[in-house]
């Protein structure tokens, strides 16, 4: 296992593009670390980075307190599984996995220990015979993954290594990975644009935009103390509803919509004009179901309803803006029907639209 320290590390490509700004971070031995964010964040740049495949063009990268800039990968002591699995199409699964121990001139029985108790870990003794053409894509990625354990280095690299699976093996291959990670024990960076990943998988998850770090904490920080809108939108499935609104008085007046919100208990949100109103699709409750929960009463006009199996997810209007409520599926309303809702107060959120930053 390593600590990882990145400190102010900056990405700046020849043509003047930047892909990283500033980017801090320490990562602890053993720690699953998730960098997640829309394409084009930066965020497997970074790992490359790390990885040792892209130079860093500022800033200090430390490995158990040495800086590390300068190391080629194998000097790093890293493990790299690329979404595109990247094995050798005419070896067998045996040696895909022991290939890597092959080029490090190791002993053949060495090998083959190692290679048999790493498909062991990931379910893959029946299938060391074949080639990868004759396995299933969540097979494929499991080599990939034992080529990279079977060298027991300290830290693992994973760029969106789900990304080509189906919707079930994605499910599948989260938990194998996890057990995996429990068992071994490495420091671990996995890279997924998919914020469901994210949050099964993490001990802690690095939020990035543009090439910013937006927030970094726990998966329970991240889902009910989100620090901007762009967190708050990105984190959670559906995402949180966000109505702009104007403060006057003691009110918040929700634009385009009969709707005003109290400010009694809301002191900081007095301090700011436009406001940003945010609450998540789960937090609604029907009127029918409403006890002794306190809150604001909401109406609104239904144009789509999902019906999930497990809940379902109602597309309507408050006025001129668009929201989406998460519901029983029993309750499943039909499309034109108006329908009124209460958010508690506890579960309501309120950014500064200025800087979408929240108010604490």
């Amino acid at each position: 296992m390593s600590n990882l320290v990145l400190k102010g590390i900056n990405k700046i490509y020849p043509n003047g593009f930047q892909a990283v700004y500033g980017f801090n971070l320490e990562i602890n031995n053993g720690e699953f670390i998730v960098l997640v964010g829309p394409s084009g964040c930066g965020k497997s740049t970074t790992l490359r980075m790390i990885a040792g495949l892209e130079d860093i063009t500022k800033g200090e990268f430390y490995i158990d307190g040495k800086l590390a800039n300068m190391l080629s990968p194998r000097q790093r002591g890293v493990a790299m599984v690329f979404q595109s699995y990247a094995l050798y199409p005419n070896l067998t699964v045996y040696e895909n996995i022991g290939f890597g121990l092959e080029l490090l001139g190791i002993d053949e029985e060495v090998i083959e220990q190692k290679v048999i108790k790493t498909a062991k870990i990931l379910g893959l003794e029946e299938y060391l015979d074949r080639k990868p053409r004759e396995l299933s894509g969540g097979q494929r990625q499991r080599v990939a993954v034992g080529r990279a354990i079977i060298r027991h280095v300290d830290v693992f690299l994973m760029d969106e290594p789900l990304s080509n699976l189906d919707a079930k093996q994605r499910v599948t291959m989260r938990s194998e990975i996890i057990d995996i990670h429990r068992k071994i024990g490495a420091t671990t960076i996995y890279v997924t644009h998919d914020q469901t990943e994210a949050m099964t998988m993490a001990d802690r998850i690095v939020v990035m935009k543009d090439g910013y770090i937006q927030q970094v904490g726990t998966p329970y920080e991240l889902y009910f103390n989100p620090v901007n809108v762009f967190v708050a939108g990105f984190i959670g499935e559906p995402p949180m509803n966000f109505v702009k609104g104007e403060v006057i008085d003691n009110l918040l007046l929700l634009n385009q919509t009969d709707v005003n919100i109290p400010l009694n208990n809301y002191e900081l949100v007095k301090n700011h004009k436009n406001v940003i109103f945010g609450f998540r699709p789960e937090a609604a409750i029907l009127e029918a179901h409403v006890k002794d929960e306190e809150g604001i009463l909401i109406e609104a006009l239904v144009e789509v309803s999902e019906l999930l199996g497990d809940n379902t997810n109602v597309y309507a209007k408050i006025g001129d803006n668009n929201i989406v409520i998460k519901i029983d599926p029993h309750d499943t309303p039909e499309m034109g029907e108006v329908i009124r809702f209460l958010i508690p107060y506890k579960s309501m959120y309120f950014f500064n639209q200025e800087d979408e930053k929240v108010i604490k």
